[in-house]
């Protein structure tokens, strides 16, 4: 069975088709008032930006979601949950100062930041889901606790798991620490032989597992927690894991996990996904790369694999021939695991009905 993913493209020529305008029109073919019940705490899920990157969600279109969960009765509250990796949102104070400083204040926002698993990523509840890799996930308390959810994600390029849209969002943004980790599960390996010995991965290393030996860096794999901060920095792309063996299956559980956030409440969450600045890398890094393609537009559904299908064949279109920039991007990503194990776990359906507005 299809779903509906509405669609309103990046043309704007007046102040009727502005961004602003688009992005309550999106909200009201969500029918909110039927997700959002009357005085519902309703946390709005996104994605903060790391300070230096500068093409994280706009504030100011978030307050369109803001204001029309608030028409609708619910109480809404933006949030995400503290990094696995070390950088500006390690922890819940240096994260909560790197929203501020992107704008994420209620005088622009209409509403406080409230992040979702405590001071250190330690606050989780469990969730029973019965897949493949785990029978129980850790979902960061306060996005498990809210009685309604909006998910905005702005769909990029990621290096680990080739794209990343609603799916992604959910998977690690609704994860505690402990449920980030599960999810990666493995540890890097150095090459000796490549690595110059610039040592900023070592630098990086939240759990200090990388260090300097004869002027080479190596690591401790009983201490790496696979978090992949080191994959990022390094110049020489001397870390890595094995690419052939550890792929789909870190997709797969990547895709457990945003189960976990979902089950039992899909009727009371909706999402909204931004394909603008589509960059290679995520907002995680601090910096962001000139976009891989025109602006496309923002689409909405209540089903998180159809609106990440329907992303993902408009930025195919776009790019002509067919091509999956990402795959060409990161050759070793199986970014498209996310739709199709979604689908076969009962996360949503692959098969959309695209409505533009």
């Amino acid at each position: 069975m299809s779903s509906t993913v509405y669609f309103a493209d990046a043309h704007s020529r007046s102040h009727e088709e502005s961004k602003l305008v688009k992005v309550a029109h999106l909200c009201e073919a969500l029918n909110l008032k039927k997700i959002i019940k009357k005085k519902d705490l309703t946390a709005i899920k996104l994605h903060f930006g790391e300070y230096g990157n500068d093409t994280h969600l706009n504030p100011t279109l978030v307050r369109q979601v803001v204001d029309k969960v608030t028409e609708a009765g619910g109480k809404p509250f933006l949030t995400d949950s503290t990094t696995l990796y070390s950088g500006t949102r390690h922890n819940a104070v240096d994260h909560l100062n790197t929203a501020y400083a992107h704008g994420f204040v209620p005088s622009v926002v209409h509403a406080p930041v409230i992040l979702a698993d405590g001071l250190y990523g330690e606050n989780d509840v469990p969730v029973r889901i019965n897949c493949k890799h785990f029978k129980e996930v850790y979902i960061a308390k306060e996005i498990r606790r809210a009685p309604a959810m909006i998910v905005l994600s702005h769909f990029k390029g990621h290096e680990m798991a080739g794209f990343g849209g609603a799916i992604k969002n959910l998977a690690m943004g609704g994860a505690s620490v402990r449920g980030k980790r599960d999810q990666h599960g493995t540890h890097v390996t150095i090459s000796e032989q490549d690595c110059v010995g610039c040592a900023k991965c070592v630098r990086v290393c939240p759990q200090h597992a990388l260090s300097m030996h004869n002027k080479k860096s190596s690591v401790n794999i009983e201490k790496c927690i696979g978090c992949f901060e080191c994959i990022t920095v390094c110049p020489q792309k001397a870390i890595s894991i094995d690419w052939a063996t550890e792929m789909e299956p870190f997709v797969e559980r990547l895709t457990e996990y945003a189960y976990g956030v979902v089950k039992g409440r899909a009727k009371n969450i909706c999402y909204i996904n931004f394909v603008l600045n589509v960059t290679p890398d995520c907002d995680c890094v601090p910096w962001s790369d000139m976009p891989m393609i025109p602006d496309i537009g923002i689409l909405a559904s209540t089903d998180p694999v159809a609106l990440d299908q329907a992303c993902f064949d408009l930025i195919t279109k776009s790019a002509g021939g067919g091509k999956d920039l990402f795959s060409e991007r990161w050759p070793h990503t199986r970014g498209q695991v996310q739709l199709a194990y979604g689908e076969a776990i009962g996360l949503g359906s692959r098969a959309y009905e695209l409505k533009k507005l």
